[in-house]
């Protein structure tokens, strides 16, 4: 069983045999013992002492296998403690050239051989280096059980230091066709910066995930996906930026800048094994992409990998949900609209009715009146299912049907409709105030509603409840308030809720502010204040014209309620 040459495994379950027997074969299949013709015929032309040299080295690592072996029992009987001592007892620092000699001599590739050719009995058999990789392993996971996760990891990078300074330009395919050596240092691969991550020190498990992935090291297509969705997945939530070392920045301009743009780069790639089906579909990959490309804003990039994911994988609903909040995100609101009316379609009747897109419909239609009649219809669907959905899903399907409502209201052309969707819109906007209570945007928007209509106190005490409600300063709450008092001609009492809004709003907000100040300094017939206005407000527009033309857009709710008042 422990012969190199026998092509059998053995496992970590495996019962060890005698360290007597492993001497005796080790010293058998290196030549002392066997093939008496070709040993003699050596010794004419090699010095005595270096062939008791030869012994001594032999049976140095006889011992060594011995504890290796006795160490691996103790592991297995779970006395990591006694296995931890056995281990230590072995000299790797010592044996780390002579194992690194046997590697290269080993696994070159075999010539034929004359009958004259002997290989020389100081050389490790690949046996002996694998026994004593098994052994490090197995110290490195008796120390990660004892919870010296820092120790555990030192003593695993021995493992990858003696095999890569052996093969520094990685394995070939058929290098170790007859031993454990690749198996352990596989193990090793992904042991290391799982130990790191225990540690604490995740630039160092970032260094270990890069170093697995730099060479090929014949890890089959699972195992290298595996270690670079891990490798994403730290890079992303770990906390630390790490830039790429000198030695792998060989794209030039195109080097990825950064945590976020090397996970980006390692998760395309899998995503593109996964459409070629070289690996099997797996759902955190799309987690860990959807987060990356959310966070950078790559909100089309998003649908397209979304498209791309197999039929099956997804309902066909959640699929146009999930492309149509990308799209959304990406400022397409049509296409995401038209994406939603397929997930409520008549070829999804005989489905079971997907809420979310129904409420992402609602909302989206409640931002634009021409889509009106559109967010009523997704919204009653809502509360027609309401035997079926929490109370959650009722109030903002209440809230966006009232919305839905009035945005009807304002433009349509008969007088009797229009008090119809009024009607209907307070109805549904009050039913959402007592489900959703602690909401402040059904508040704000039944203010807003009730204003539009002249209810002008009740859209003030609404008002001041959203003004309460938000726990930081609201420029548009402000705008509501001062549109209120302004509509009952109190031009002095919103012009001084201004005031305080300026000093108290941000930049962005204060543009809007002011603009409304100016209008009604000009109601109150103060023309000079009011130009003096609109210098102020044209001078903080020429002084960030830069950051505005990137950043700033009007809010289209502020613009409605301007116009309507």
């Amino acid at each position: 069983m422990l012969c190199a040459c026998s092509g059998e495994q053995f496992k970590f379950e495996d019962a060890p045999q005698s360290p007597e027997s492993l001497a005796t074969r080790d010293f058998s299949a290196s030549g002392l013992s066997s093939r008496t013709g070709v040993w003699e015929s050596k010794l004419e032309d090699v010095q005595v002492d270096e062939v008791e040299s030869t012994l001594k080295e032999a049976l140095s690592l006889n011992y060594e296998e011995a504890r290796a072996l006795l160490g691996r029992l103790e592991y297995q009987r779970g006395n990591f403690d006694a296995a931890l001592q056995v281990f230590q007892g072995i000299d790797i620092k010592s044996l780390t050239p002579r194992m690194t000699r046997a590697i290269v001599e080993r696994t070159l590739q075999r010539k034929p051989r004359s009958k004259g050719d002997i290989i020389l009995p100081s050389v490790m058999s690949m046996h002996s280096v694998s026994l004593l990789l098994e052994a490090i392993l197995l110290k490195v996971k008796s120390l990660e059980e004892l919870g010296h996760f820092r120790e555990a990891a030192k003593e695993c990078k021995v493992i990858l230091d003696i095999v890569e300074v052996a093969l520094p330009n990685g394995m070939r395919e058929e290098i170790v066709e007859d031993c454990k050596l690749q198996e352990m240092f596989h193990k090793a691969l992904e042991l290391l910066p799982n130990l790191w991550i225990k540690a604490g020190f995740l630039d160092e498990a970032i260094t270990a995930y890069r170093r697995a992935l730099v060479k090929p090291w014949n890890l089959d297509p699972q195992r290298i996906s595996s270690v670079q969705k891990d490798l994403a997945a730290t890079l992303l939530y770990g906390g630390v930026e790490t830039s790429l070392p000198p030695h792998l920045q060989v794209w030039g301009s195109t080097t990825p800048n950064g945590n976020i743009e090397e996970a980006i780069l390692l998760l395309l790639v899998l995503m593109q094994k996964v459409a070629f089906g070289e690996i099997k579909w797996d759902a955190e990959i799309m987690d860990h992409l959807t987060f990356a490309l959310v966070v950078t804003g790559q909100f089309e990039l998003l649908a397209s990998h979304s498209e791309q994911a197999l039929p099956g994988i997804y309902e066909r609903a959640e699929r146009w949900y999930l492309l149509a909040i990308c799209y959304a995100a990406a400022g397409q609101n049509e296409v995401a609209l038209n994406l939603l009316k397929k997930a409520s379609g008549q070829s999804e009747a005989k489905h079971k009715p997907h809420i979310p897109a129904l409420l992402f419909g609602a909302k989206l239609s409640s931002q634009d009146p021409k889509h009106a009649q559109c967010g009523i219809t997704f919204a009653r669907n809502v509360i027609d299912l309401a035997d079926q959905v929490n109370e959650h899903f009722k109030g903002q399907a209440h809230k966006f049907l009232g919305v839905c409502y009035g945005n009807a209201a304002r433009i349509s052309i008969s007088d009797s409709e229009r008090a119809l969707f009024q009607k209907e819109s307070l109805t549904s906007l009050n039913s959402a105030a007592l489900s959703r209570k602690e909401d402040p945007e059904v508040m704000f928007n039944l203010s807003l509603e009730n204003a539009v209509q002249r209810n002008l106190d009740v859209a003030f005490d609404n008002a001041m409840m959203y003004s309460k409600m938000v726990t930081e300063n609201s420029g548009r709450g402000w705008r509501l308030l001062a549109l209120i008092l302004s509509a009952d001609r109190q031009f002095k009492d919103a012009e001084t809720i201004l005031e305080f809004a300026l000093d108290e709003a941000g930049r962005l907000d204060q543009l809007e502010l002011l603009r409304l100040k100016a209008v009604l300094q000009i109601a109150q017939e103060r023309p000079k204040q009011a130009i003096e206005t609109y210098r102020i407000l044209l001078s903080l527009i020429q002084a960030k014209r830069e950051p505005l033309s990137n950043n700033f857009v009007p809010a289209k709710s502020s613009h409605s309620e301007n116009k309507e008042f």
